[in-house]
């Protein structure tokens, strides 16, 4: 019986430490985004000014074949966004800071992706970093570039076009924030959006061996070395989407994947060793 009062206790504390925990936290929300909020118009005037003034003080930057990063946009950088080749617009600002409505986008034909993310000291989640990571991703095998945007283009944008680099780059956390700021200097992430960066770098979803549903095994050429037959050089070779066996017979699941994917024809010839990458769809 006193143990159990004494773990009682000892769960009061902690409870009590929690919570004390999330109101510091709720407050330094809170204050955070006071303080952007009066901040928000003259730290964007000096954006501005500084970009009317300095040639090097870019609004947006290149930083890969279909992708811009950079600042707010007005509503009359639309059209010329139009004219880059931007499809897909991501915007890391809150509310109050947003100042062009999706409608403007969706009438020149830009999808609009939106997560509202707080200024100076905060990250997106990783469930809104893997969508907007997903978002550019879709767009640039259909050709589209995507403008990732927050106020400044320096910390919360940065951070979703880092994780896109590390996951479908193959670049490391470091090696990606050392080629955007070769790109744009003035980038600069808080604390909190460096760690959201490497944890992305440890935790990101793979990105090869099934099919988004879960259902299909990918078997690539050189999965299938070892394996030769009567077949003509020339035929190609076609997968099929099979159901993915039980997890209990690892064996036996990745032997039925391989042989019910494969499909032969003609003599003999050797093959190159994988599978040529098909061509982007058209969207």
């Amino acid at each position: 019986m006193k143990i159990e009062e004494l773990e009682d206790a000892e769960d009061d504390r902690v409870g009590d430490v929690s919570g004390r925990h999330i109101v510091r936290v709720d407050a330094k929300r809170a204050l955070v985004g006071a303080g952007a909020r009066i901040l928000f118009y003259p730290t964007l005037l000096y954006n501005v000014l500084r970009n009317k003034i300095e040639a090097e003080f870019r609004w947006w930057d290149e930083v890969d074949q279909f992708l811009l990063l950079g600042a707010v946009p007005f509503p009359k950088d639309v059209p010329r966004l139009k004219q880059l080749g931007v499809g897909g617009v991501i915007t890391l600002n809150e509310p109050y800071e947003t100042l062009v409505p999706t409608a403007l986008y969706h009438s020149h034909e830009i999808d609009h992706l939106v997560i509202p993310t707080r200024d100076y000291l905060f990250a997106p989640s990783f469930v809104d970093i893997n969508r907007a990571v997903d978002f550019i991703h879709k767009n640039a095998l259909c050709g589209i570039s995507t403008y990732v945007h927050c106020k400044a283009g320096r910390g919360r944008s940065t951070t979703i076009v880092l994780c896109y680099l590390v996951r479908y780059k193959d670049m490391t956390p470091v090696d990606a924030l050392e080629y955007v700021r070769s790109r744009r200097p003035r980038v600069l992430l808080a604390p909190s959006q460096w760690k959201a960066v490497q944890e992305y770098s440890k935790r990101q979803p793979s990105t090869t061996f099934c099919s988004p549903s879960g259902d299909a095994v990918l078997i690539t050429k050189a999965d299938l070395e070892g394996y030769h037959g009567n077949y003509d050089g020339n035929a190609g070779w076609q997968l099929e989407i099979v159901p993915k066996a039980i997890k209990a017979r690892p064996m036996i699941a990745k032997l039925t994947c391989l042989f019910a994917s494969l499909k032969v024809s003609g003599g003999c010839g050797p093959g190159p060793r994988r599978l040529p990458v098909p061509e982007a769809r058209a969207c």
